[in-house]
């Protein structure tokens, strides 16, 4: 009988998902040991300037203790210190959503960590830096999991992984990856709602940036087919993807958010008729499409039939077809939320199983 196998996990970002997946974490502990013989531990957890240090592991007080406790930090302080600890099995989590932490992605791979990410970014910068960081996995022999970059907690980033490597024929990847345009466009295709009044809404319940503009833009979606398409070794840019933005000239540019945010009834018109143009059967979409085939990446927005896998998405659900030559004309489909904290800590929670399934057992002792 083997010992249990212990994960050493340092958590970079404590905002919604961060702090969800600590108490996931601690929920699920004693299952894990139990079930897997698996244990995690949370040593030190961290936002952008400040980390707080448990040895034995965070607990669910770990706020009050971050307020008093916490001190600012530099990577190479938290590498020294798993060191000295001589923890193994260690695990960083990007729990962030900046654009300046991936840049300690190398040093981390250096200094031992293997890495799970919630952070889309490391993923879309240059294809340079992209081959750059999977080199120095391999040189490491480390590991990078980011399922939860596209589709938050649903199997997409695997799925695709898993066809592609079984030497299925990949043809094309099509669907609504965004949660809070499928919920705006649910909704307005649905109701007599003006567009304003829909975005508001879609604002009030948290489904949206700060800044609406961010998700009209469309440059969320082209990340993430962005991301598929590199999973299917396709060397490609974010400026290659195609993007049909939603936010007109207008209100683009020189326009400060809360002048975009009293100025939003002028998107009623256009999106109206648009509206008007369909047939009784037809919903608007706001879609990703990444044709393998042709190496094109596009975002934009469809008319769908109301009973297609696209067109009788609900709520905030996200849906995914994938075409495969195997599959032929009936793709597979994966659908479900496709963003928010819970579902989203729970694919990182997932990831980091998963990683510690691969991950050596530490003074284990067969009997």
């Amino acid at each position: 009988m083997s010992n249990s196998k212990t994960i050493h996990i340092v958590l970079f970002g404590i905002g919604q998902v961060g702090s969800t997946l600590i108490y996931q974490i601690n929920e699920t502990k004693s299952r894990l040991q139990q079930d897997q013989n698996l244990k995690l531990k949370i040593p030190i957890v961290a936002n952008s300037k400040l980390a707080f240090y448990d040895k034995e592991s965070v607990s669910n007080s770990w706020e009050t203790d971050f307020e008093s406790f916490s001190v600012p930090y530099k990577i190479e302080e938290i590498i020294r210190f798993v060191k000295h600890q001589k923890f193994e099995n260690l695990i960083a989590i990007d729990a962030t959503a900046s654009s300046t932490f991936i840049r300690n992605y190398i040093s981390l791979i250096e200094g031992g960590f293997n890495i799970v990410s919630a952070n889309k970014v490391a993923n879309t910068l240059s294809y340079d830096f992209y081959q750059t960081l999977r080199l120095a996995l391999k040189i490491h022999n480390k590991s990078f999991l980011y399922e939860t970059n596209v589709g938050a907690g649903l199997p997409v980033i695997e799925t695709i992984k898993n066809l592609y490597n079984s030497g299925d024929k990949i043809e094309r990847i099509k669907g609504v990856f965004s949660g809070s345009m499928s919920y705006i466009f649910n909704q307005f295709s649905a109701s007599d709602t003006t567009f304003s009044q829909v975005l508001s809404e879609a604002a009030k319940l948290g489904l949206t940036e700060p800044d609406a503009r961010e998700d009209l833009s469309g440059n969320d979606v082209a990340r993430k087919l962005l991301i598929l398409a590199r999973e299917l070794n396709i060397k490609t840019e974010l400026q290659d993807v195609k993007i049909e933005s939603l936010v007109p000239k207008q209100l683009n540019g020189k326009t400060t958010l809360h002048q975009f945010k009293n100025r939003t009834k002028e998107l009623d018109v256009p999106f109206q008729e648009l509206k008007n143009q369909l047939y009784k059967n037809q919903v608007l979409r706001y879609v990703g499409e990444l044709d393998v085939v042709n190496k094109t990446l596009e975002v934009k927005l469809i008319s769908e039939e109301k009973n297609s896998a696209i067109g009788q998405l609900k709520g905030a659900d996200s849906v995914f077809e994938i075409f495969t030559e195997s599959y032929g004309n009936n793709p597979l489909v994966i659908q479900g939320a496709g963003a928010g904290k819970q579902v989203t800590a729970r694919g990182v929670l997932s990831d980091v199983i998963k990683l510690s399934s691969k991950l050596n057992v530490v003074r284990s002792s067969v009997v």
